[in-house]
Parts: C-alpha cells; structure tokens; sequence
C-alpha cells in the first residue's frame, strides 16, 4: 500500500510528493524535525514535541507554517490515513525553497516554509526485543556543531556515529566531549548507580529530549533520585547499569559499553522498571 504524506497543505501518495532543488533543506540543512510515536492509534507525548518545535523554529528565527493545534490535526489524519496502530511520524520544517542558492535567508515574506509529514508504520514498537536484551554501545568523539538543543536536520555526524557502532558490532555509540559523554547518536544518555540516576544536565550541548524529560519525572516519583550532571565514560563502565531515551526506543536498557559488561551483562532492575512506568503512563495521557 502507498503511503499517504503530508506536504504544504496536501495529503498526498508518496510517489507524487516533490520538494525543489532548492529547498534549504537540501542546500544547507535549514530546517527542524520532530518524530513522535504513535502506541494504539495515539500520539505519545505530542504537547512535549509540539513545544520543543516551537522553541527550533524560534531559535532558527524559522516562520511556522500552521499553528499546533492544526500541526495535532494534520498527525492524527496521517495516522487515519495510514492505518497505522504502532509506528512513527517524521515531521520537517525548512525555511523553503526561495529559487536560487545564497548564504543569506531568503525574505520569509516572499518565500513560505515547507512543511512534510509521513509515518512510518513499526508493528510491536513497544515489544522491541533489544529491550529484553539490552543494546551494546562504543564511545566516540563528538564532533557535532555547538547547538545541538536546536533539533535540526544536520544529522550527518550521528549517522556516521551509528555506522562507526556498526562496524564495531554494537547497537550504538555515546559521543565524548571534553572527556564527558553528551549523549547518544539519536538519544540521551544515563547512567545508574545504587538508586542514583546520572544524566548530562540540559544546555547547548544536548538535545532537550521529550522522553528525557518524562521518565526524569517518573524517576523522581518512583523515589529514585535524579543527579543531573557530566559523566565519563569510565564512570558508565563502573556503573550498576546504563540506559537511553528517545521518542522512538522509549527506555532502552544499555548492557555492555566499549566491550565492558555492566553489571551481568543484562538488562538492570530500574532501567527495565522505568521502561516499563513510561509506556504505561505516557499512553494514559495519549492524543
């Protein structure tokens, strides 16, 4: 079955959807995306997503196309459209495509952003089988731009990061800085020691992630305590278990990291508890 996309106020068949040359987008990674899950026919956390976009596109100095309200409206029509039950959809913004190439942004008066929807339809997303086993991770150097709160399609790095994870045969690799781990390929990055929960604190450094800031909540209400702060990644390998969060992984326990087992080499108690309490509240509070 074809899909049905979403592109500048039509609903469309996949194969009929076209974005120009010139889109700035293609010529210079000028745009912001957001990807929300979709559990039972029904967008998680959509409010937290729906903010963090507002705040891209402010930093960006990026028009919105349509309010968020429409933006709810749109997402539940694709998820209608697409029959789709479990899965994804990928939201883009790009400052447009003004006809020509240039440095300088186009007037946003005289050139109207582009907007693109799609799902992606991923049966038993919340039945991963890597969170039964837990993911392998490498380190690598981050080698990323300076605002990586600012969630834009420059995304270049981390698919070379998830490619370097491959050839090592791991699951994913955690960005070093300054000796510090910021956070992972397409995720944030905790570890746990006793009942402590460590987590790089939020700024320019790392994405302000959705999850993230949901299971922090769940965390602290489920009496374990929260340490926002850096961390090594000799620290991760001495800790009783690790774990990251993302939008489309949920809480993924983390068992093995540049080929050190944490803990025996399975998934850990709280990681695998914290999972479990952000599917079961996050579809409570479902749209």
């Amino acid at each position: 079955m074809t899909r049905t996309v979403y592109l500048n106020g039509d609903y469309l068949p996949e194969d009929q959807a076209k974005v120009s040359i010139f889109d700035r987008a293609f010529l210079m990674a000028d745009g912001v995306y957001e990807v929300t899950s979709v559990l039972d026919g029904k967008l998680i956390d959509f409010g937290g997503h729906a903010t963090r976009l507002q705040r891209s596109l402010d930093e960006l100095e990026l028009r919105a196309p349509c309010d968020m309200d429409t933006l709810l409206d749109i997402h539940r029509e694709l998820v209608r459209l697409n029959d789709i039950t479990d899965g994804l959809i990928y939201l883009q913004i790009t400052r447009g495509a003004p006809g020509d190439r240039d440095f300088v942004f186009p007037d946003p008066e005289t050139t109207e952003p582009t907007i693109v929807l799609f799902t992606q339809s991923k049966p038993g997303l919340a039945d991963s089988p890597a969170a039964r086993t837990g993911i392998k991770i490498i380190s690598i150097e981050d080698q990323r731009w300076g605002r990586r709160d600012i969630k834009t399609v420059q995304l270049l790095y981390p698919s070379m990061g998830k490619m370097m994870a491959k050839k090592a045969g791991a699951d994913d690799a955690w960005m070093v800085e300054d000796g510090f781990v910021t956070e992972g390929t397409s995720n944030n990055a905790y570890i746990v020691k006793g009942n402590k929960i460590i987590t790089r604190a939020l700024s320019h450094d790392i994405l302000h992630g959705i999850t993230r800031a949901a299971v922090l909540r769940f965390a602290k209400e489920a009496q374990m305590e929260v340490e926002e702060r850096n961390f090594s990644i000799d620290e991760a390998k001495a800790a009783d278990e690790a774990f990251i969060t993302s939008a489309s992984s949920f809480v993924m326990p983390v068992v093995e990291i540049d080929g050190v087992l944490l803990g025996d080499g399975t998934p850990g108690r709280r990681s695998l508890r914290l999972r479990e309490i952000y599917l079961e509240e996050s579809r409570k509070t479902a749209v």
